[in-house]
């Protein structure tokens, strides 16, 4: 019953996941260059990220542009392949020490959107192809 509801708007699934998934990464790489690209280079150092300096506005546009790219569906794979990489380099250096409720668990949450965006590409409509 349910399948024959939602059937013809099956299409829409991964858009919803792009949408989602796309806008977190957009704020958060706004929030990030409005805050400053110093101060997140002085985070990254804090957290013993090597470079910070190279790594902080490489991190903000990569969450800036790599939302943008899901969220318009154009590069899909290639920005959920990078955003995966972000968020793993974050759990494993500043999310997993503040424990599962309080700092991974949003991490995870996340990595599986883009896991699902990276295997499954952008879904229609997109912008792009399954780059």
């Amino acid at each position: 019953m349910l399948e024959e509801l939602f059937a013809p708007y099956k299409d829409f699934s991964l858009l919803f996941l792009r949408l989602a998934v796309g806008g977190i990464f957009i704020a958060q790489g706004v929030i990030k260059f409005i805050g400053g690209v110093d101060g997140v280079a002085s985070f990254f150092a804090q957290h013993g990220i090597p470079l910070p300096g190279v790594m902080a506005p490489v991190v903000v546009a990569v969450e800036f542009f790599g939302g943008l790219a899901i969220v318009l569906g154009t590069s899909t794979r290639l920005a959920a392949l990078l955003l995966s990489v972000v968020t793993i380099v974050s759990m494993a250096t500043v999310t997993f020490a503040m424990g599962f409720a309080s700092g991974y668990d949003l991490n995870i949450a996340l990595l599986g959107g883009l896991l699902c965006l990276l295997i499954a590409g952008p879904g229609r409509p997109a912008i792009g192809g399954d780059l």
